[in-house]
């Protein structure tokens, strides 16, 4: 797996680790989806609530920060044995670190959860309606007791 890590929000350097969180958290998607990590390329950005905010408001009419964004890249013929560019998942270090201590969570596992979610909706998921929901939410779960983490919505 090719992951590109962009830290762009100082505030990230809190959580220490955060490279090796990220592709610990990418290579546990890729496994429960039985895909080889090697054939995919990832970009993380690790940003800011306004940048996020800007990206939502530009890309989904929506003029506020979320918690993580995913963009998927587009499809493009590639040389055999390239990996495949899923796109880019940005997360938004105000948002993801008010979420988790309102919820009782360390900054770490909801940083894992959303990086886990983004790179479900690369990969076609979605939760766009109550079964798209649950299946999407019954993965993340799964994902995450692999990794030692707790159910992130009970």
């Amino acid at each position: 797996m090719s992951l590109e890590i962009d830290v762009e929000e100082a505030g990230w350097a809190e959580l220490a680790g955060l490279e090796e969180l990220a592709a610990t958290a990418c290579i546990a998607v890729f496994a429960a989806q039985g895909k080889r990590p090697d054939d995919y390329d990832v970009s993380l950005v690790f940003s800011s609530d306004e940048a996020v905010r800007t990206l939502n408001a530009a890309w989904r009419g929506k003029d506020n920060a979320t918690n993580v964004l995913s963009f998927p890249a587009e499809d493009m013929p590639l040389p055999k044995g390239e990996p495949h560019p899923l796109g880019d998942i940005i997360l938004a270090h105000g948002v993801v670190a008010r979420e988790a201590a309102e919820q009782g969570k360390t900054l770490r596992d909801h940083a894992a959860h959303l990086m886990i979610h983004g790179l479900l909706h690369l990969l076609g998921h979605d939760h766009e309606d109550d079964g798209g929901a649950a299946a999407m939410e019954a993965l993340e779960i799964r994902i995450l007791k692999g990794l030692g983490i707790t159910n992130p919505y009970e």
